[in-house]
């Protein structure tokens, strides 16, 4: 008995194609044929998927991967089928999905930072589960997943270690966004920086994810916020979220600005653009004693650099964040607890609702930076 499902999925087939996406069409919708779930695995039948600037970064180059792949890593759906093993999922539970499995088994894990797991951080550069398998076909022969998730398709088999349950209450495209926007940008004030009450904040880059960090420094507490972005429509979007002052990043003399608003510095800045240039931007406006993060992921071969002694001597601090340094179970749940009580308003993240068909226009849009998160729809 064939138990092998058909659907329609977003399949890249070469990276660094050019621009405009819309001609050169470098992502094409195909059918594919899904293997059933095994161990530990399930079928999600996918409701909502955002546009990521991470999918963008695979799509242009930036971030090279395994091809061909079927992209998507921020979604979420209603599970249809469960594999052998999984217990602590049923059919009919609305799930989020999560790009980095946690095995549980390893030591980052077994630490508490699931977003280290070193089997599936592994998984997702070989283009598998978690289990090492691969699901889905395309004519015949097995293609390659991104990050255990690719839910730019109707119908997506994943471990049971990359998905969330969350209340059946919650809209499933707003659902969709606590996936990456919001446990990446919101996560990386709440867990990787943990910044205090009355902390100053800059954020660079207001995409989804700077946008995600601007609301969770706002709901943490921080007294003055500043966006800043190349794009005046996102820094009027800062404003209206809570930032106390916005900036453009094309500015020559934003940190002079910057540390005039703020006295000397700020306490943290967050880079969210994958950017090296953000990324000295993000260190030459702390104050001392300040700590930038950085969620954003730049080209492997890109690099900043800082002056060492103002690092030393202003006991400065670098950090990486990666899924927000989240324990996805405990953290989605809760972010969307904030969302309900008005504290992070993740609704206003979301620009467009678009079909599968328009993947290549959305990349075009988001490349643009005329976008915030478009969600494509399937239901």
């Amino acid at each position: 008995m064939n138990n092998t499902i058909k659907c329609r999925a977003a399949v890249l087939h070469s990276m660094s194609e050019s621009r405009p996406f819309a001609k050169s069409k470098p992502v094409r919708v195909e059918e594919i044929e899904l293997d059933p779930p095994g161990f530990d695995e399930v079928l999600v039948k996918v409701s909502a998927a955002g546009l990521c600037h991470s999918d963008l970064s695979v799509v242009n180059g930036n971030r090279p991967r395994v091809m061909p792949m079927v992209l998507g890593h921020e979604g979420s759906g209603v599970i249809e089928k469960l594999g052998e093993g999984v217990n602590n999922f049923e059919v009919g539970d609305h799930v989020v999905f999560v790009f980095v499995p946690s095995c549980g088994n390893c030591i980052p894990c077994k630490e508490g930072r699931p977003a280290l797991c070193d089997p599936g951080l592994a998984a997702g550069g070989a283009g598998t589960l978690l289990s090492g398998d691969k699901k889905i076909k395309l004519n015949g022969d097995f293609i390659n997943h991104q990050v255990g998730v690719s839910c730019f398709a109707e119908y997506a088999v994943v471990s049971s270690k990359s998905i969330v349950k969350v209340d059946k209450s919650l809209p499933l495209d707003e659902a969709a966004l606590f996936g990456c926007a919001v446990i990446t940008g919101a996560g990386a004030v709440f867990n990787t920086a943990n910044i205090r009450v009355g902390s100053t904040v800059a954020v660079i880059g207001l995409g989804g994810t700077g946008l995600a960090a601007l609301m969770g420094a706002k709901a943490a507490g921080a007294s003055k916020i500043i966006g800043i972005d190349l794009i005046q429509d996102k820094l009027d979007i800062a404003k209206q979220l809570g930032a106390h002052e916005v900036f453009k990043a094309d500015d020559p003399k934003i940190i002079k600005k910057i540390k005039s608003y703020t006295g000397s510095g700020v306490h943290y800045s967050f880079e969210c653009v994958g950017s090296e240039k953000a990324m000295e931007l993000a260190y030459k406006v702390l104050r001392r004693g300040g700590t930038a993060v950085s969620s954003g992921l730049s080209h492997p071969d890109k690099k900043f650099s800082i002056q060492h002694v103002d690092l030393v001597a202003g006991e400065k601090t670098l950090k990486g964040s990666f899924l927000g340094s989240c324990v996805p179970d405990r953290d989605i749940p809760a972010y969307i607890d904030l969302y309900r009580s008005g504290s992070l308003p993740v609704d206003r993240l979301m620009s467009d609702h678009i079909s599968l068909d328009q993947v290549n226009e959305g990349f075009d849009k988001l490349s643009d930076g005329s976008t915030v998160r478009q969600i494509i729809m399937f239901d």
